[in-house]
């Protein structure tokens, strides 16, 4: 079921402007009520991801609709023309996401930027750090509101705790004054283990001392809110910190990742198994890697085409990513050759594994057209790694079994010592 949103606005040609660049932007349903009376149906009969509301009705002049829609628990964007600052703050205290004025089309693009925004921040989990209940309560209440996963905990030791047991926590909110270990503290601890490139913190102090935020900033915080801030300040910076994290993760996953089926590149490869290599040499842990190459490549392109050509790499892509575990390294070294590493196994469990991937390749077809399907096969040249050797030596190994599966008549498995 898609999301819906409702539109509260008298100015019909506005409402259907808005309604209109939504449904196009965000493809989502939307509702418009020109009236509260209207309203009131729609509140009654849907259940909205957001509702953006003018306060000026024709029923409920002086923003009626807004108390009426937060009374049934709604998310409330408001939409005004007053700029009136006195105003604007009295609605500002009240449960909304947002105060927008409705300007032109610029305020139409802002909105349709929030209602993105918020979708995308229902993927997200926030670590609220505070000694006071009060403000935890008052700061869950402002981030579940902008539709963030929110865990709250009293003090910095709980706080590392939290982190162990959920590692995809994507921003940590520290006061700074706590007991058994302060926000500074634990923005210290927490960069011990978490970069910047995989989790925000924003400190929140009410410190009259300039050096606390210098000092949050050099141990790693992202942003530093002083308190007393307005609930749009808070927004904002929360808002931003978390664009900054997605953009800087997309960055990330272009540079690690082949753009055509989405497993790690090849110098991604070798930096993520080159790490593995020295954290298992004390531990003597075992695993195999496995050269994989599709058979008569060429052909496929030469005779289906370049489409279909790039439909067997992402078919092979989502075999060797569901045959393997997840702690496993799958990648696609370019052109029609991959690449695995089988982690922690032993010899004859790896050959499982591969021999379960060949046949699955083998007993694979996928439809071209009304009458015509297409199989393909590869060959498999594998290693277990020896400790005697580099990651390099194991490699070239397992690309001589490769070659040798080649030579021997293709759509075979060749594990080293078969």
């Amino acid at each position: 079921m898609s999301e819906r949103i409702l539109i509260v606005e008298d100015n019909k040609t506005l409402a259907k402007l808005i309604s209109k660049k939504i449904e196009h932007a965000l493809e989502m349903e939307v509702d418009v009520a020109y009236t509260l009376a209207e309203a009131k149906l729609f509140l009654a009969r849907y259940k909205y991801f957001i509702t953006l509301l003018d306060i000026n009705l024709p029923d409920a002049p002086d923003g009626e609709v807004v108390d009426y829609a937060l009374s049934k628990k709604n998310h409330v964007i408001v939409l005004s023309a007053n700029i009136d600052k006195d105003f604007r703050n009295k609605m500002l205290k009240k449960d909304i996401i947002d105060y927008i004025n409705k300007g032109g089309v610029g305020d139409i693009n802002y909105i349709i930027q929030s209602i993105e925004r918020l979708r995308k921040n229902q993927q997200h989990k926030v670590l609220v750090v505070d000694d006071s209940i009060v403000f935890r309560k008052q700061m869950q209440n402002m981030l579940e509101n902008l539709f963030f996963q929110v865990i709250t905990v009293a003090h910095g030791e709980e706080a590392i705790g939290m982190l162990q047991a959920k590692p995809d926590i994507s921003l940590v909110l520290t006061d700074y004054n706590m007991p058994v270990m302060n926000g500074l503290e634990l923005t210290y601890e927490i960069r011990q283990t978490y970069s910047k490139d995989e989790l925000c913190i924003l400190a929140l102090s009410g410190s009259e001392d300039t050096e606390v935020s210098a000092l949050f900033l050099k141990h790693g915080a992202n942003d530093y809110i002083k308190k007393p801030f307005s609930k749009e300040e808070f927004s904002c910076r929360v808002n931003n910190s978390i664009e900054a994290l997605e953009n800087i993760q997309m960055i990330m996953n272009y540079a690690n990742r082949d753009y055509l089926t989405g497993l790690y590149n090849r110098r991604y490869f070798f930096k993520e198994i080159n790490e593995y290599v020295e954290d298992i040499k004390e531990s003597g842990e075992k695993f195999a890697i496995a050269m994989i190459d599709i058979d008569h490549f060429k052909n496929v392109n030469d005779t289906y085409g370049h489409d279909i050509g790039d439909k067997v790499i992402v078919t092979l892509a989502d075999i060797l990513r569901s045959s393997t575990s997840p702690k496993d390294v799958v990648a696609r070294f370019g052109g029609e050759e991959f690449c695995i590493v089988l982690k922690n196994i032993n010899r004859y469990s790896a050959q499982d594994i591969l021999a379960r991937i060949h046949s699955e390749v083998e007993n694979y077809s996928f439809q071209v057209d009304k009458e015509q399907f297409i199989t393909f096969t590869i060959s498999i040249g594998a290693v277990l790694f020896n400790d005697d050797e580099t990651l390099e030596e194991a490699i070239n190994e397992a690309d001589m079994m490769l070659y040798k599966a080649k030579n021997e008549g293709r759509n075979r498995l060749i594990f080293h010592g078969n």
